[in-house]
């Protein structure tokens, strides 16, 4: 009985030493990440100097700057993350400069003709990607041009756009109503992305956006910067595109809504309701549009570290953070290069030092680490937005992406903002880990601008991955709020998109290697706990989160610019897994067409592997379209069937719609487990 409680007690002691042991390695583990503030410098002056030429996009100084960020994941022993093997994603592009030669006219049906000026009435580029485009077309204005069923508001009223020019306001209908356009919060339909996008569906051949500094929250010198002169796309698909995407300057809408006996004051009153009807004016555009075309490839830059449980390593934490800048300006007279300290060297500086310390970690955490630096975001978010498209290309599936973009290196913040993260059940974990860290969550200073539409993490949000910027707020030690509001309306008046954006000595690096270790504890959770990520249900992106989770075809996506094309029923085609255990891979072109009760009538493979080519048919005879009386219908549709990352744990096998009428099924190699007897 003695020697019996003698080893209890001793066991005791055994389990209470091990427990103590077990907390003081939990207490090492819940120690903040530690970021230095220094190497984050160093990064952002390597990034500004002017050696980089603003880190334009295909040119030369974007393409060093890729080259450095490659070579610091290097260094740190991260894998490479493209589906080349290599660090590079090659996003392939074509750059539009507007020609001098490009005119706009106002051509009134009484009246003589008023010509503008080129940057400083109105700005344009060619979205077609042709050298030339003439126009002669009628007016029509649209207020807002947005069409928004779950709002109950259609400023298009079935008008015919065809062959016409749309006039609309940046921005959307003004509300405190939360549960209306969301209040003052700026939703999609707002950005000009949207309004260039649906116009173009339409049958447009040019839109006119009506630029207010208030509405857009910007100036028109930062439109002119941005769109004046030349402005990068990703390679033309099919889907439908503007001959002119244009800016106007709010002076020169009054005096074309003034020659039509109009006050555009009072049609901006009278856009605000339901009962607003288009309005096409007694004017027409006569333009001609000459550009000049330069294809070219540029590049995202991919590294991970692997996640540890091979059950999991498939599925992917992303960090964001794009490189690219507005390069250099020839026509400026002074200082031409912008050199996008803040925008977004501080953003990449952060992202690299993230990349040191997950490189570092002595042990990955069960689901891997995916850092993405990427191309074009100041051309309007592409190199992101090939990368959410082309996500069933990458090695892991990304279940969550933070990022960061422009943060000003003004001192330590005591508040954080992480807009968009309450759209996510991800956001209770958000809250802990900012109170660990002694941040408060600061609400979207400026809900009206729209920021979470104009920054990276909205391409990989689109296609239903879980996504949100991180920055400071406006609290810093040692000062009240009001300084750190003055702080941001004097970057974003003074230095934002301009040649002003430079690297300074005197910044203070240590508020954002804070930032940076947060992100890091965001990142470790993510990666480690048990459930999937979601949108919070009603979400905009909810429904594009589900069709992600359930490998249906994006109907929408896959046949935009049809629209007597659309899925009576979820369609699925799947990656043939004698093809898998073989590591087939290949594209498969197939004629198909579709009889008026929407069931397929024939399909046919024009080329492709026949193992492939008997899979892609055998999915498309289940698809079922709406019914569609008259002739039957037909597409030629891309299958490409690829084989991405290494063998893991899960099997992956993704479904996604790069661009219409193209599918794309990804999968990874089948595990082969071998075991050697003794």
């Amino acid at each position: 009985m003695k020697k019996s409680a003698l080893s209890c007690l001793f066991a005791l002691f055994v389990f209470a030493c091990a427990f103590e042991l077990t907390n003081h390695a939990a207490a090492q583990e819940s120690k903040p990440a530690k970021m230095e503030p220094e190497r984050i410098r160093a990064h952002v002056k390597f990034l500004s100097r002017d050696a980089l030429e603003g880190r334009g996009t295909g040119q030369k100084g974007g393409d060093e700057a890729a080259d450095y960020i490659a070579a610091q994941f290097k260094s740190y022993g991260l894998k490479p993350a493209s589906d080349k093997g290599t660090y590079f994603q090659d996003v392939q592009m074509v750059e539009v400069k507007t020609l001098p030669e490009t005119a706009f006219t106002f051509i009134p049906t009484n009246g003589p003709p008023v010509p503008l000026q080129n940057l400083d009435d109105f700005v344009t580029n060619n979205e077609s990607q042709s050298e030339s485009a003439d126009i002669d077309a009628p007016i029509v204005f649209l207020g807002y041009g947005i069409k928004a069923p779950e709002y109950n508001w259609d400023d298009y009223k079935d008008v015919d756009l065809r062959g016409k020019v749309a006039l609309l306001f940046v921005n959307e209908p003004t509300t405190d109503d939360p549960n209306f356009f969301k209040g003052r919060a700026l939703t999609y339909y707002g950005r000009w992305t949207y309004k260039f996008g649906e116009t173009a569906r339409r049958g447009a051949v040019a839109t006119l956006i009506i630029h207010r500094k208030d509405l857009a929250s910007y100036g028109w010198d930062v439109v002119r910067n941005s769109w004046g002169t030349q402005r990068s796309y990703l390679q033309r698909d099919s889907a439908p595109k503007l001959q002119a995407a244009s800016w106007f300057q709010f002076e020169i809408a009054k005096k074309l809504l003034g020659m039509a006996g109009l006050d555009l004051d009072k049609l901006f009153v009278q856009s605000q309701s339901r009962d607003f009807k288009p309005i096409e004016l007694p004017v027409r555009l006569k333009a001609h549009v000459a550009s000049q075309l330069r294809p070219f490839i540029s590049r995202n830059v991919l590294a991970m570290r692997e996640g540890s449980d091979p059950n999991k390593n498939a599925e992917a934490v992303v960090y964001t953070a794009h490189y690219d800048h507005l390069g250099i300006d020839p026509t400026k007279s002074g200082d031409k290069i912008y050199n996008g300290a803040v925008d977004n060297g501080t953003g990449c500086g952060i992202l690299l030092e993230l990349a040191r310390v997950w490189a570092n970690a002595k042990k990955a955490p069960p689901r891997s680490i995916l850092f993405a630096s990427v191309t074009a975001e100041e051309q309007g978010l592409l190199g992101s937005e090939y990368m959410g498209k082309k996500s069933a290309y990458l090695p892991v599936d990304p279940i969550l992406d933070l990022n960061f973009d422009a943060l000003q290196p003004i001192g330590m913040p005591e508040d954080v903002e992480v807009s968009g993260a309450e759209r996510t059940t991800f956001y209770p974990t958000v809250e802990s880990t900012a109170k660990k860290f002694g941040l408060a969550i600061q609400p979207d200073a400026s809900p009206e601008a729209g920021h979470y539409y104009r920054s990276d993490h909205f391409s990989l949000a689109r296609v239903g991955i879980p996504s949100f910027s991180i920055s400071q707020g406006t609290k810093f030690a040692g000062h009240d709020r009001a300084w750190g509001e003055a702080q941001a309306k004097d970057y974003v008046n003074n230095r934002y998109h301009q040649p002003a954006d430079e690297y300074r000595a005197d910044w203070d690096f240590r508020g954002l290697a804070r930032i940076a270790s947060f992100g890091y504890e965001l990142g470790l959770e993510a990666a480690t706990q048990s459930s999937l990520i979601h949108w919070q249900p009603g979400d905009e992106f909810e429904p594009a989160g589900k069709k992600r989770e359930s490998r249906d075809i994006d109907g929408d996506a896959l046949f935009a610019g049809r629209p007597d094309l659309h899925f009576a029923r979820p369609a699925h085609m799947y990656y043939p897994p004698l093809a898998r255990q073989t590591r087939i891979s290949g594209i498969v072109v197939l004629q198909v067409v579709v009889a008026a009760n929407g069931t397929v009538a024939n399909v046919e493979a024009l080329k492709g592997h026949p193992l492939l080519s008997a899979a892609a048919v055998q999915g498309v005879k289940e698809w079922m379209f709406t019914l569609q009386p008259g002739e039957p219908r037909s597409f030629e549709l891309k299958c490409e069937f690829v084989m991405v990352g290494p063998s893991a744990g899960v099997q992956r096998n993704v479904l996604t719609v790069p661009e219409p009428l193209h599918l794309l099924l990804s999968a990874s190699p089948p595990i082969v487990e071998t075991q050697s007897s003794k």
